[in-house]
């Protein structure tokens, strides 16, 4: 059993589009699911499908490549179970000047930077993508 599965699943992510998977299978939790959708939305991921039954639930996330290369490069782990990092609505920038993202769990859902800012809203953030 894995500490920190959002960790395990962002980089399950990435080492499937490394090596040119068209989909990652991972088990499935209401956390997961949101980033999973939060990440379709804005173009990171093709989609992502919930199957199973009972305990035994599983997320399918379609990868998404451009020009032969996966669009998920580098994912960076900001708040960790030993470290929760918060960040207030001021602190919010952008990531690579706009060429990455930084998803935060927020109490109106799972958000973009873009769109907690926007929202006007701070909370904790999760991670960064590029």
């Amino acid at each position: 059993m894995t500490t920190d599965p959002i960790s395990d699943f962002l980089i399950q992510l990435k080492n499937g589009g490394r090596a040119k998977r068209e989909s990652v299978t991972t088990p499935a939790s209401n956390l997961k699911q949101a980033i999973a959708e939060t990440l379709v939305r804005t173009g990171w991921l093709k989609s992502v499908s919930k199957r199973g039954k009972k305990v035994k639930k599983y997320l399918t996330c379609e990868l998404a490549y451009k020009a032969g290369e996966p669009k998920i490069a580098e994912v960076k782990r900001m708040s960790k179970p030993s470290r929760r990092l918060y960040v207030g609505v001021d602190d919010l920038n952008l990531v690579r000047q706009g060429f990455g993202l930084a998803i935060l769990s927020t109490p109106k859902g799972i958000l973009t930077n873009v769109e907690a800012k926007k929202a006007k809203v701070g909370g904790e953030l999760l991670f960064e993508i590029q």
